[in-house]
Formats: structure tokens, C-alpha cells, sequence
């Protein structure tokens, strides 16, 4: 793919058409493309969190990935059955705080300390890979890419 098409695929993906712009023949593989690539990137970032946090012994790669794997099957539900309600938000905090706890083998304040680490280290990798996309696609790319990571956020 040239990268003037892939610039304004993602320019209408980021823009007001999002996933709508998807041809309906591909939305199951783009959607089961997007959850595996989130399972990495949280995998990736609990266990560097986690390491920094509880130790290498208590944080395993395997680990995140079952944290990271449940943790996002329990906020599909939550969204699901909530619809973007604060008590889904809560119950989905609270599991993913409860999956940190049992699998790291820490505390309640250990699981809040890799929660809240883990979503620095999702902030410094998300402009990692906005300032990599700048390089590659330009400037202006970065620009509405940062409206929206600080949107989202």
C-alpha cells in the first residue's frame, strides 16, 4: 500500500467516519485484527510494569497475557451490558485491578501501582509511535493524531 492511500485511510478512520469506513466484508478482520493487537500492547506494557514494579519473578510474560487477555473480555462485557455507564467503568477497574492482584501476587496497592504504571508506559508508547508515524507519514499526521490521543485521554 502507498503511502498516500494509507495516509488517507487513516485520516478517515481517525476522522469522523471511524469504523463505519470499513467495508462490512472486512469489519470481523479488522475487529479481531484491533483485539490482537491490543492483547500485545497490553501484554507488552503490564509486564514491563509489572517487572518494574513487583519483580521478574512474580511477573511473567504468560501472565500479562492472561491479565491482558481477561482484562479486555471483562470490559467488552462490561461495555455491553453498562453502555459506557461510571458502574461498568468501576466494575472494569475493579476486575482489571483484581486479575493484577491475583496473578502478580501482590497487594491491592501493588495491583494499583502496576495499574497506574502500566498506563504511563501505554502514554510514553503511544508517542513513540506518533513520533515514528511522523517521521515516516509527516507532521501533519502527528498533529491530528495527538487531538485525538488527547481526546481519548
Amino acid at each position: 500500500m502507498e503511502i498516500p492511500i494509507l495516509t488517507t485511510f487513516l485520516f478517515n478512520f481517525i476522522g469522523e467516519k471511524g469504523w463505519a469506513h470499513i467495508p462490512e466484508e472486512y469489519l470481523l478482520l479488522f475487529t479481531i485484527t484491533a483485539f490482537i493487537v491490543r492483547l500485545i500492547t497490553l501484554a507488552v506494557v503490564f509486564y514491563i510494569a509489572g517487572v518494574i514494579v513487583v519483580g521478574k519473578r512474580r511477573a511473567l510474560f504468560s501472565d500479562a497475557i492472561v491479565i491482558s487477555l481477561l482484562g479486555t473480555v471483562v470490559g467488552i462485557i462490561c461495555d455491553f451490558f453498562f453502555r459506557s455507564s461510571l458502574i461498568g467503568a468501576i466494575l472494569s477497574l475493579f476486575v482489571w485491578l483484581l486479575l493484577i492482584r491475583h496473578y502478580y501476587e501482590t497487594g491491592w496497592l501493588g495491583a494499583l501501582a502496576v495499574g497506574i504504571l502500566a498506563v504511563i508506559i501505554a502514554v510514553v508508547l503511544s508517542l513513540i509511535v506518533l513520533f515514528i508515524l511522523a517521521l515516516l507519514l509527516g507532521f501533519t499526521f502527528v498533529l491530528s493524531g495527538l487531538l485525538v490521543l488527547f481526546l481519548l485521554l
